[in-house]
């Protein structure tokens, strides 16, 4: 790191004690800032990468709830709302056990140099509870979310800042949340949320976007090189939404999906990820992968070790944060893969990202690849704006552009910075000095 960026990241660890994940996204930054604020010591002087590390806001309160049963619940709601000098904090949601302060910190910061390069006028922000929606009847997450939103609805709004979607926050929980704000405010604001429904304001491939455009970026990767997913053996951890969307236009484009995840463990289809058996055990049942296996005479189901000691060509991590460590990245290598693309956010811990460096293998950081499902979102806030409403193909080409565009952002600014073919400086410095320079533009607030 370069020695002016030292005392940042002291700052950082000191008045963010014990917030592992937020330390771990601000030292990846910081780390590929160097060649940045030599050229531009204005960044340090203005002290605009000391304050890009403060969020403007941190908001954290109870929610109170009642179960089907009639006990009363509390969880802890979130919302940091971290920058907006480009545009309003967008951000999404998340409901998981795992859910505090530290994490919330993290993925807002994520969002800031992702919501960046999709070169849309949008903030970033990130939000969430420690509330499981798993095992909870739809009338318990329609209570929670009532909840969670009496109290969210004040901080928010279509110029202030929208949330989204995020793990645990699907089609179900955005309704319910849209229609207690709805109820709250006496006002139909649709571009409050995205995410929603198709009927009542939503987008199409907003579902699929995430997945969708971690594949597209994937497939800009491999072209650089002359190369495509045509024959290309691919492994996706997890099973969720962004990764079920990645193993989709994975094989449209003529690649095999070998393998996926869940918490239980993974399977592995020698012919290839069978897209509907997987929807109807995962969207539908809302089930284990050990149905799929049930299922599927070729598949076969594991509990035990790693999906990463599958051997594949590539690799798109598609799961949660730090899934893939520095000796399930070294078994990828010596298993021959050659291209990794985050389709999570931050799901390679920094030693699997040094391996995959020090080894040659394309990788390609969450807040580029990732960026698919936050684009999407800001294609929403458009179509609400307006009172439109696109078709799927030609959001899918929105989508497949603004993919592309990052993904050359990423390679020119890495070139231009003395880091050729290095996508994580790419995307970090190409994020960083636009979020930057509107700072400047916009003063010392």
């Amino acid at each position: 790191m370069d020695e002016k960026l030292v005392d940042i990241y002291d700052e950082v660890l000191h008045r963010n004690a014990g917030e592992a994940e937020f330390h771990q996204a601000v030292r990846e930054v910081l780390e590929s800032l160097g060649p940045v604020v030599a050229k531009h010591p204005e960044y340090t002087d203005s002290a605009v990468i000391r304050r890009l590390c403060e969020p403007e806001r941190q908001i954290i309160f109870r929610v109170p709830w009642v179960d089907d049963s009639g006990a009363v619940q509390i969880n802890r709601g979130f919302r940091v709302e971290f920058n907006s000098a480009l545009g309003p904090y967008k951000g999404g949601l998340r409901f998981h056990p795992s859910v505090y302060l530290g994490i919330v910190k993290f993925l807002g910061f994520e969002q800031i140099f992702k919501n960046s390069l999709t070169g849309l006028p949008i903030g970033g922000a990130k939000g969430g509870s420690d509330f499981d929606p798993k095992g909870r009847s739809d009338a318990e997450v329609m209570r929670f979310c009532q909840a969670f939103m009496t109290e969210l609805y004040r901080h928010i709004g279509e110029y202030t800042d929208v949330p989204a979607g995020d793990i645990g926050v699907g089609g179900r929980e955005i309704g319910y949340l849209f229609g207690q704000y709805k109820r709250i405010t006496n006002r139909y604001e649709s571009g409050v949320l995205t995410g929603k429904g198709l009927t009542w304001g939503g987008a199409q491939v907003r579902r699929e976007a995430t997945g969708y455009g971690t594949v597209f970026f994937a497939h800009e990767m491999l072209r650089s090189r002359g190369r495509s997913f045509d024959g290309q053996r691919v492994v996706v951890s997890g099973s969720g939404n962004v990764a079920t969307y990645a193993i989709e236009k994975v094989q449209q484009l003529g690649g095999v999906v070998v393998a996926c995840s869940d918490s239980s463990g993974y399977i592995v289809d020698e012919k290839g990820i069978d897209l509907e058996v997987l929807k109807e055990v995962k969207e539908v049942r809302r089930a284990r992968l050990t149905e799929y296996a049930d299922l599927r005479e070729s598949a076969v189901f594991s509990d035990g070790a790693s999906v990463w000691d599958v051997p594949c060509d590539v690799a798109l991590p598609c799961a949660t944060q730090n899934e893939l460590d520095g000796a399930e990245a070294r078994t990828l290598v010596g298993n021959g893969c050659e291209l990794v693309a985050e389709g999570a956010n931050m799901p390679c811990t920094p030693l699997a990202t040094a391996v995959f460096a020090e080894s040659g293998v394309m990788f390609a950081p969450g807040k580029a690849a990732n960026a698919g499902g936050v684009a999407t979102s800001a294609l929403e806030m458009q179509q609400n704006a307006s009172r439109d409403s696109w078709t799927f193909a030609h959001t899918e080409e929105r989508l497949e552009e603004i993919m592309r565009s990052i993904h050359d952002r990423c390679l020119e600014t890495a070139e231009e910075y003395g880091k050729p073919g290095d996508y994580v400086a790419g995307a970090n410095i190409a994020g960083f000095i636009q979020v930057a320079d509107a700072m400047l533009a916009l003063g010392v607030i």
